[in-house]
């Protein structure tokens, strides 16, 4: 039988004798992180915890995401419950600066997760519970199995979600229909893409080169210009500079787009080189000159950077002696 009220799904939901006690486990220990998130960004918690905000924080959960994906990929269990742990951490920071400004509560965060499951998995909740937790889309919930039909309900029902809450104030874009949720490498590809569509482009590859010369120059300008004006000059310059350090990185983007070189993919080979490079000085400087990098002047490393480039180009090419 379909349950017919939010009671009556929470007790077709309840865990059966063995995992109640696996349940309140894990509520206590995620209700006494909650606790020690309030502590931390508390009067009397930590000077940086309290210091922080959710522009400040976007990079840590960029970089906790990406050490999540890492241990998945290395199937390092053991690391990987702890950078779940740190992700986690991310979602109750979020939530407890939320809070002290009044905005929302981590019951709220709940709350809104527990409906969406409820709204788009009739299969499994049934037709009632589904509407009942907001699903206005009219999807067939005899799946029979089937993990396509399943993702194709589940597809249809945010659709229906998104028309719901949609601000029907504000005129569509082109670009909406590019995803703000991925990489920003690589939606200010698909941005410059889409933009091109309507003849909104840079002519050729050569030109962009001209508009990378413009951007570093307005970079400079902003690093080394006179401060802004305002009450706090400091906080304006780095915002400066850092709007224009994104307009040369998106400038970037779209020279690879022009000559058909994914940007994402050209940087994570970049990185894969530096760290082979680096690797190589440092066995280098331990092997032959009996120092770490840290030690030496900067022409010395310089001279080692070249030599790993050379060697290491080498052995790729198989010519190594």
């Amino acid at each position: 039988m379909e349950p017919t009220s939010e009671t009556g799904l929470r007790d077709e939901l309840l865990p059966g004798p063995i995992g109640i006690s696996e349940t309140q486990e894990a509520a206590a220990a995620f209700a006494e992180s909650v606790a020690i998130m309030a502590r931390l960004r508390g009067p009397d918690g930590c000077p940086w915890d309290r210091d922080q905000s959710f522009d400040s924080i976007r990079k840590y959960t960029l970089e906790e995401t990406y050490e999540v994906l890492d241990a998945i990929e290395r199937r390092d269990w053991p690391n990987l419950a702890e950078e779940l742990g740190d992700l986690l951490l991310q979602v109750l920071f979020y939530t407890q600066m939320a809070a002290d400004e009044g905005r929302f509560t981590i019951t709220e965060v709940l709350e809104k997760l527990n409906r969406k499951l409820i709204r788009r998995h009739p299969h499994v909740f049934g037709d009632a519970a589904s509407e009942a937790a907001g699903n206005r889309a009219n999807v067939d919930a005899r799946v029979n199995g089937s993990s396509e039909r399943v993702l194709a309900n589940w597809e249809q029902i945010k659709r229906a979600e998104k028309l719901t809450v949609a601000d029907k104030s504000e005129q569509a874009s082109l670009l909406d229909q590019v995803l703000r949720a991925q990489p920003a490498l690589a939606e200010a590809a698909k941005l410059g893409s889409k933009a091109a569509k309507v003849g909104f482009d840079w002519k050729d590859w050569r030109s962009l080169l001209a508009k990378i010369d413009e951007e570093t120059t307005e970079l400079i300008e902003a690093v080394d210009g006179p401060a802004p004006g305002g009450p706090e000059p400091e906080k304006a310059r780095k915002i400066e500079v850092e709007s224009e350090v994104g307009d040369l990185l998106f400038t970037v983007v779209n020279l690879g787009r022009h000559l058909g070189v994914d940007a994402e993919m050209a940087l994570r080979g970049t990185n894969s080189r530096f760290r082979e490079r680096f690797r190589e000085m440092e066995r280098v400087a331990t092997e032959s000159i009996g120092k770490a990098l840290s030690e030496l002047p900067p022409e010395e490393l310089e001279a080692l950077w070249s030599n790993a480039k050379i060697a290491l180009a080498r052995r790729d090419a198989g010519t190594e002696k």
